[in-house]
């Protein structure tokens, strides 16, 4: 449909055929809270996508058309400043970013729509400025590294619009490859794919719908306990930079006596760190049972130690356990709301989307979103999409 809706608007708006890109959102199957302490992280691109198609101006133009809310937005290569809109922001941070860099751009316009859930922790935002750059570098012909691509996607976001987040994201839909999660070491940025080709599993997202206000400033008391808790650390070993250097020995000698809120939240993260690495040695010997197991794990460490999961979350994860075809389930993302991630046997997900829908609302009056993903490519050009 997202297709369709771009080749129809580009056929009539365009007068030359234009570069169409594909990027994917992401899900994130383990390791929650690492990547700002250095860790690893195992997303993968998904089947849910921002489709954008880009044409050359004569100009020093920017003409951008958002299909999805039927919006638009002209400006200048030489004016970039953030609007009110709040949408084009994501694409002019990654114009502002190339030019920093030196890239020669002239005018440009563009047209995207997509279907990745506004909100729900499939990181939308990443998609649409990873699409940005990818169209923008094979326009004007940038020779640009998609990691490079995936950088200054990331530098768009945390300079121009304003949000600190981390490369997670967007490494994950520039990276992205079907049927393959991608081990992200987040200090070094080195990465490797790990396999996950199980042609009898889905995975379900399911949304709570919930967004706490909470969010935000817990996850700047999380960084901030974890940095006294590596403090700590410190006084005894100063070669320890980040929790990703520390050991349970280390926490129990130089922490546990301090203050035990900090102890539980250094306490998950380094145990979330060492459990991705045995979950990808679990992917490695094709054992989901056990991959899924310490699924379920981080969703209690996330829960009891780490404090940033939340009712709505809670009862999600814990339906899920009791279901026959689950294999793990845990909440995704920063906290007090958004998704699950559940990892289910394809034959067991009618009956987990229908008993879950009818659980849920009836438990807290608000109805569940579901979305059923598979792991896809993530950024590439879309051939003769305009033609089909």
């Amino acid at each position: 449909m997202e297709q369709a809706k771009l080749s129809a608007f580009s056929q009539q708006h365009f007068d030359q055929e234009p570069i169409i890109v594909r990027a994917a959102g992401r899900i994130n199957l383990i390791g929650e809270h690492t990547d700002y302490n250095n860790g690893f992280v195992l997303p993968a691109a998904i089947d849910k996508a921002i489709y954008l198609a880009i044409v050359k101006r004569n100009d020093r133009q920017i003409v951008m058309h958002a299909l999805d809310v039927d919006d638009h937005y002209t400006g200048s290569l030489d004016l970039l400043k953030p609007t009110s809109k709040q949408w084009p922001d994501y694409l002019l941070g990654v114009v502002q970013q190339l030019q920093k860099r030196g890239h020669i751009l002239s005018g440009f316009e563009c047209a995207f729509c997509g279907n990745i859930p506004l909100g729900a922790g499939l990181s939308s935002s990443a998609a649409l400025e990873c699409a940005t750059a990818y169209a923008l570098n094979e326009l004007f012909g940038l020779d640009i590294s998609r990691m490079d691509m995936a950088l200054l996607s990331q530098a768009a976001e945390n300079e121009f619009v304003g949000v600190r987040c981390g490369i997670m994201d967007q490494f994950a839909s520039m990276f992205g490859k079907k049927q393959q999660l991608i081990k992200l070491d987040c200090a070094s940025l080195e990465y490797e794919y790990i396999p996950f080709n199980f042609d009898d599993v889905s995975l379900v997202l399911l949304d709570t719908q919930v967004k706490h206000s909470l969010a935000s400033s817990e996850y700047n008391t999380r960084r901030a306990e974890c940095e006294q808790g590596v403090a700590l650390i410190r006084k005894h070993h100063p070669e320890v930079k980040s929790l990703r250097d520390a050991s349970m020995g280390m926490l129990d000698e130089y922490v546990k006596s301090y203050n035990a809120i900090t102890y539980n939240r250094c306490r998950y993260v380094v145990e979330e760190i060492q459990r991705l690495q045995d979950a990808c040695v679990d992917l490695q010997h094709d054992d989901l049972v056990s991959f899924g197991k310490k699924v379920f794990a981080t969703h209690e460490g996330l829960d009891k130690l780490y404090n940033v999961s939340c009712p709505e979350l809670n009862w999600l994860a814990e339906f899920a356990g009791g279901e026959s075809g689950v294999l793990g389930a845990r909440m995704m993302g920063g906290g007090f709301g958004g998704c699950t991630i559940n990892i289910v046997k394809k034959s067991a997900v009618p009956a987990l989307l229908e008993k879950a829908a009818a659980g849920y609302e009836q438990q807290f009056k608000v109805p569940l979103k579901a979305y059923v993903t598979s792991i896809e490519d993530g950024c590439r050009t879309v051939n003769d999409l305009v033609n089909s």
